[in-house]
This record gives C-alpha cells, structure tokens and sequence, in this order.
C-alpha cells in the first residue's frame, strides 16, 4: 500500500497545462498542419485525445490523433511476438513524412517513449517525432527528452508519480505517492 504524499495538479491546473502545450505545439509546428496525436496507452490516450480537442478549438481544425500500445516493443518484458501496435486506427494510419506528436502521462526512464518511437518508426517513417508528457519526473536511462511538458516535477526514487485521470479513474488529478519500504508499484 502507498502513502500519498501531496497533490500536485489538479483538475485546472492539468487543463491549464494541456492548454499551454496545445499553444506550443502550434508555435513549434507553425501550425497543425501535417501533424498528428498519437497518446501511448493508456492514460497517454485521454491526454492526447484532449489536447486534439483542445487543438481544434484554438485552430478551426481536427487534427488526427490515435493511439498505441507499446506493450510488445518494452525492453523490460519477456520477449513476444510483435502485434499491430495502432489500437485507434489513424486515419491513413500512413506516418510518413508526418510530424508525429506522442502523449503520454509521466516521462521517467525514458524506456517507454524509446518502445513508443520503434512502434512508429514500423509504421512508416515519420518526418519527425515530438513528444509531450504531462509531468516530468527526470531519472533518465536513456537520452530522451520531452519536447512539451506540463510539469517538471523532480522526484527521488522512492517517489512515483500518479496520474489519475476523470476517463478512466474518475478524477483529474497528479499526485506525488511516497513508496513504503519493501513495496514497489
């Protein structure tokens, strides 16, 4: 069982921040066009699902978003034979030549993006790959950084970050849960 430390964002603050992200995305990309959501399953989903909504309002245009299950590409699971990783069909489900903007909820190894990007890369070279995480806990193994960022929230590693989010646990909430000795999540 874990302790909850404290509350990091609440359900403002994680609109604020999908907000600000959606402004970036277009100043980055100098708009939306050729670009494309692609949330990593499975809270990374609803987030990008979000920020395509968020996109459409400030835009006056959809932009494509799907998603992707990363499950079989992880370097920490036994080995399994690989499966068709686009779980919402994109539309064309062509990556190439598109600016591929991947969500997911936390970046903290850099394991799961590192899965992410070799699950897009088998479905078509993209012109390129941005990532965007709604809270960054550093702890890096990999050189991966995130390109738009909700929060950087620095973490021991006795801490985890818990993303709760109303689709899928009820509630919109970001929070700091100190581990007990001799448990692990």
């Amino acid at each position: 069982m874990s302790n909850v430390d404290h509350v990091i964002m609440d359900e403002t603050a994680i609109r604020r921040a999908l907000t600000r992200i959606a402004h970036e995305i277009i100043e980055k990309n100098k708009g939306i066009e050729g670009c494309m959501l692609v949330g990593i399953r499975t809270r990374g989903v609803f987030l990008a699902k979000r920020l395509a909504e968020r996109l459409e309002e400030i835009e006056g245009t959809e932009i494509p978003w799907g998603e992707i299950d990363v499950t079989t590409y992880r370097d920490d699971r036994a080995s399994l034979e690989k499966v068709d990783v686009l779980t919402q069909p994109i539309p064309d489900q062509n990556m190439l030549g598109k600016k591929i903007i991947l969500f997911d909820d936390v970046l903290y190894t850099g394991r799961t993006i590192r899965a992410a990007m070799d699950a897009i890369m088998d479905c078509g070279r993209p012109e390129s790959i941005q990532l965007a995480v709604l809270a960054d806990r550093g702890h890096r193994e990999l050189p991966i950084r995130a390109d738009f960022i909700g929060k950087n929230v620095p973490t021991s590693k006795s801490e985890e970050i818990e993303v709760l989010l109303t689709e899928y646990d009820g509630q919109d909430q970001v929070r700091i849960i100190q581990k007990r000795e001799g448990t692990s999540k």
